[in-house]
């Protein structure tokens, strides 16, 4: 089985050596390709208005200038000898839950490799607290990350769908199991815009997080994570509101 790895955090991230180590005990044809820094929040951009670098590292490791839809797409392109039979992406430094898949670099690659026709599964490890910096501990995903792929390896999927999978911030021991469940939502907007001053005097605005409250919904990813569970979403690439469609042609009938 060949096995692409990417991430949004960047081609140095203690997430990305985790998921290299899971996927090894998969599969020993393995290949990265990863943006050189980090790209976290890049959802699915393209970069349209300057050239893409790509650097090798080893034989199989590259990185691009880029973002995590650029480094699939490299990936596929210009750096295997084949197609992949799965690519994943991750492990996340932080959630990927709700509608924060949104915004999310390390979904929108599994979400390229969804459009591209390859299984495609994004990975994330929620952490309890924030300015952790890369002391976010990896333990659920390192411990679970093969127990939990390896029946999304070969299960039937429809075409432009993707897995979506998140660890608990716990301890691994301290996971209770595995959930499969829908994409829930967050109660209100996400985060702050903090304002400060540069040397000069001149304003910056740097877009902050803050701890959202929620209205846990039966059945949500929201809901699994909360209760000490790891989260497995399938996620479609139809955005269409099909309920809405005879409303609307009626409308310009």
């Amino acid at each position: 089985m060949k096995i692409l790895l990417t991430n949004d955090d960047g081609i140095y991230a203690p997430g990305l050596k985790v998921l290299e180590e899971i996927a090894s005990a998969l599969s020993d044809d393995v290949w990265i390709c990863a943006p050189s820094e980090e790209q976290s929040g890049a959802g699915h951009s393209l970069t349209l208005t300057r050239p893409v670098r790509m650097r090798r590292h080893d034989e199989r490791r590259f990185s691009v200038s880029g973002t995590p839809t650029d480094a699939v797409t490299m990936g596929l392109r210009k750096v295997m000898d084949g197609p992949p039979d799965v690519i994943l992406s991750g492990v996340n430094r932080g959630a990927n839950l709700a509608d924060d898949v949104t915004y999310s670099g390390t979904v929108s690659a599994a979400i390229e490799g969804a459009l591209a026709g390859i299984r495609s599964i994004a990975l994330s490890q929620v952490y309890a607290g924030e300015g952790m910096g890369d002391a976010v501990p990896f333990d659920a995903a390192l411990a679970w990350g093969a127990k939990v792929l390896a029946p999304l390896l070969d299960v039937p999927l429809p075409r432009r769908t993707l897995v979506n999978v998140n660890f608990p911030a716990l301890p691994a021991g301290e996971v209770r199991g595995i959930r499969v469940v829908r994409q829930g939502f967050h109660d209100y907007s996400r985060g702050t815009v903090v304002e400060g001053r540069d040397p000069r005097g001149y304003p910056y605005y740097w877009f902050g997080l803050e701890a959202i409250e929620h209205s846990l919904d039966h059945g949500t990813d929201l809901e699994a994570i909360a209760d000490g569970y790891i989260s497995v979403t399938p996620l479609q690439l139809d955005l269409t509101h099909h309920s809405s469609l005879g409303e609307l042609a009626e409308r310009y009938g």
